[in-house]
Formats: structure tokens, sequence, C-alpha cells
């Protein structure tokens, strides 16, 4: 399989998904002319003109209620946020609207619309640009939310949620744009939404972890593989709908489980995990569920700071070490 980047990974995705369905559009700020801040869109409005790849003003809430308008009018919005902290303003449209919209009428307006852009910490933007949201949006019924780790997975998952009837929120990150992997060259390349992967095979302990933390808890699992600890690394790649029987059945084999994330740790999707798992297999457990979570603290602005707030590898061998009493 070809070699591509995690941004050339969804540029396909998007250009394949525009190219099948003609009622697939594109908007967002720079998406067009400047060819996406993240250059994710590069080429597409050359190559499907100005009423399928439209730059819009900087109004969030504006655009992304035009996108809830066209879905409910049949049509397939892509809405991309510069950054998914700026998409908190648009929050009254996704969640009051797109969220419940199927809802409210009856089953008579689906709305197949995707949000996307970059979420999660990047490289010394301070604390209004790298917020860790997803919690906020799985919270509500009605909506998906999707978090790729890899290139394929991009890929694959952003062709699903296009053609997905409900809406989703897809949040890639910002530091992933440039990770390299084999990714398959196929228009017909799709990944199920609410499926989990295991991304390592291990015995003796289970790590969650997903988006930035994979590439972290994959080098930590390779680390602790050298003392003889056999980690098994799961991938939920959607948030929601949640895989949870997958996370479930491999800490019914390993009996210890980390769960590692970038957010913060109040109210986060490491906590809905890992009360699933008390619920679900608490009589397998050798250990109390441990997480590895940002601090709960805005993020710094100060490189030496920020490079503090963000779990690393150290961090998630130091948790399996604990839940294995080693």
């Amino acid at each position: 399989m070809p070699v591509t980047t995690m941004r050339d990974a969804l540029n396909q995705a998007l250009r394949e998904e525009l190219a099948r369905d003609a009622n697939v559009f594109l908007m967002g700020e720079e998406v067009a002319e400047y060819q996406g801040a993240y250059k994710v869109t590069r080429g597409l409005l050359e190559e499907f003109g100005p009423k399928r790849v439209i730059d819009t003003p900087i109004t969030e809430l504006g655009f992304a209620g035009l996108g809830v308008g066209a879905a409910m009018a049949g049509l397939r919005p892509i809405v991309e946020f510069m950054t998914f902290n700026f998409s908190i303003l648009a929050t009254d449209q996704i969640i009051n609207s797109a969220a419940k919209m199927l809802y409210m009428s009856g089953g008579q307006f689906p709305i197949p619309i995707v949000f996307r852009g970059p979420g999660g910490s990047a490289y010394q933007v301070s604390s209004q640009h790298s917020q860790a949201i997803e919690s906020w949006y799985a919270y509500f019924p009605g909506l998906k939310v999707v978090m790729p780790s890899t290139p394929a997975d991009a890929k694959g998952l952003l062709k699903s949620a296009v053609r997905d009837d409900d809406p989703v929120i897809f949040i890639e990150q910002e530091r992933l744009y440039g990770l390299k992997g084999e990714v398959p060259d196929d228009d017909d390349f799709v990944i199920p939404l609410g499926v989990a992967e295991v991304k390592r095979e291990g015995t003796d302990a289970t790590i969650v972890a997903r988006s930035w933390m994979l590439p972290v808890a994959l080098k930590a699992a390779e680390e602790l593989a050298k003392d003889g600890v056999s980690c098994e690394v799961i991938d939920p790649r959607t948030i929601r709908p949640l895989d949870i029987n997958t996370i479930v059945e491999s800490v019914k084999k390993t009996n210890r489980v980390v769960i590692a994330e970038e957010s913060h740790p109040f109210c986060g999707v490491g906590a809905e995990i890992s009360a699933e798992i008390n619920e679900r297999a608490f009589d397998y457990l050798d250990a109390p569920v441990k997480r590895v979570s940002g601090l709960d603290v805005p993020m710094p602005y100060a490189k030496n700071l920020e490079r503090l707030a963000i779990p690393d590898v150290a961090e998630v061998i130091a948790a399996v070490r604990a839940v294995a009493y080693l």
C-alpha cells in the first residue's frame, strides 16, 4: 500500500467523496483559495469549483447553521473549523439543531453533516487554541464523535462519516497531520464508525489510547516489552458510539487497564470508559483502573510548561507499572 501522511489521507477522502456524490460540498474558513489552514483541502477548489468548495466569513455560528439547513434540504455538507476551539462559537447550531433535528422532527429530517478540523494540543498556541473538547460533543445524544490516530484510519473513518446520515464530529489531531503510514488506494475504503481496533496484542495490561496518545501508548508498550511486560493497545477510534465491548474483552484477558488521553481528567472520555469498565468487568480487574490525562489546567504557552501539561511515554509506562504492581 502507498505510504502517505495523515494530511494527505484526509485530502484523499475529501476528494473521493466529493467526486462520488454531487450532494457533498465543503465549506469553512480558508478551505478554498488558501487550500486550508493546514493544507488538508489542497487542490479541491481547482478540481471541484467554488460551488463545491466554499470559503466562508469568520462566522462559525453562521456557517454551521448554513450547513445544518443544507443538510435538511438533502445536501451533505462538510464543515471545516480552522481549529475545533473555534467550534465553541457554533455549539448552538451543532448541539441544539444538528444533534436534535432528527428527533424533534419525528424522523423527517436526517442531518448528514460532518463538522471536522484540528483539535487537541498544538505547538505553543496557548490555552485558547490547545483544548481537547471531544467530551463536550460526546455528551449529547444525536452526535457521533470520531478521532482518528493513523493515516489509514483518517481516510476510512472520514469517508464513513461523510456517508453517514447523522451529524458527525470529526476531530483531527494537529500534531498528527505529518504522521506517515500505509493507506489503501481504494475509493471505497471505509472503516465503520463505532468499531475499535486492537493496535497491539498483549497479555499483561490493556492501554486504551486515542488520537495523539496512540503513538505515545505504542511507544510505551514497546519500551515495556523490553522488560517483559506485554501490553495490549486499543484505539477506540470512535468516541460515540463507543465500542466498549472490544475494550472489556481485552480487560478480561489482561486484568489491568490504563486509559491514556491528552484531555482534562474531570468529566472526560477516560472517566466514562473507566466507569463502563467497572460496571462491566469489575470482577476481572486485578488493580483499579488507572487514568493518564493532561493536567487540569489551561494549556501553558511556554514550551517547557506545555510539555509538562501533556502526558508522555514515561507517564504511561509508570501507570502500567502501577497497575501491574511492578
